[in-house]
């Protein structure tokens, strides 16, 4: 956590302060039938059970892709044939640095889990378009998520620019 003394936008003195959270990932795994495999788990945060894309934390230097797969195949036990990479966003904005970047993997196998000691996962199997509504109903409140299953959602429908959901003029998808 850094606090800096700044200068406010009416000319007063304030501070600001400013939490680094080592860079994230979220992952949405989806079969050839159209279904996505979420995670449900309490998260203490909230005081409550979310549904979310897998995710996780990076290691200090670690590429995010290889982030992505360790956490699919700890947190649901699934390992992917194809990986595409839907974007990097910053879910929290003001005092909060934590970039996150969201892939889709597909052609999946499935194997045994490797929970942490502190996760107690679920694995959820849903249609791709009930987990969207799921969004839009409040059930999924995770925001890489549900930015995530509507790139994922425009994708199969070919709707996404560029292919990846980035924008001419933006930031960089990676």
């Amino acid at each position: 956590m850094r606090k800096d003394d700044v200068l406010r936008p009416d000319g007063r003195p304030g501070t600001h302060c400013v939490v680094r959270m080592k860079p994230g990932v979220s992952v949405v795994a989806m079969d050839g039938e159209g279904f996505v495999y979420l995670t449900e788990e309490f998260h203490y945060a909230i005081g409550r059970e979310g549904i979310e894309a897998v995710s996780g934390g990076g290691e200090p230097g670690e590429d995010p892709r290889l982030t992505a797969e360790r956490e699919l195949e700890e947190e649901l036990g699934i390992r992917a044939g194809r990986w595409t990479a839907m974007g990097t966003i910053d879910p929290f904005t003001t005092i909060i640095h934590s970039p996150t970047a969201l892939f889709l993997a597909e052609e999946l196998a499935f194997g045994a889990t490797s929970h942490e000691g502190t996760e107690r996962i679920k694995s959820v199997k849903v249609r791709l378009e009930e987990a969207v509504s799921w969004v839009f109903d409040g059930t999924i409140t995770h925001a890489p998520t549900a930015v995530l299953l509507l790139r994922t959602l425009l994708r199969c429908q070919g709707q996404l620019p560029g292919g990846h959901g980035a924008q001419e003029g933006r930031h960089p998808v990676q």
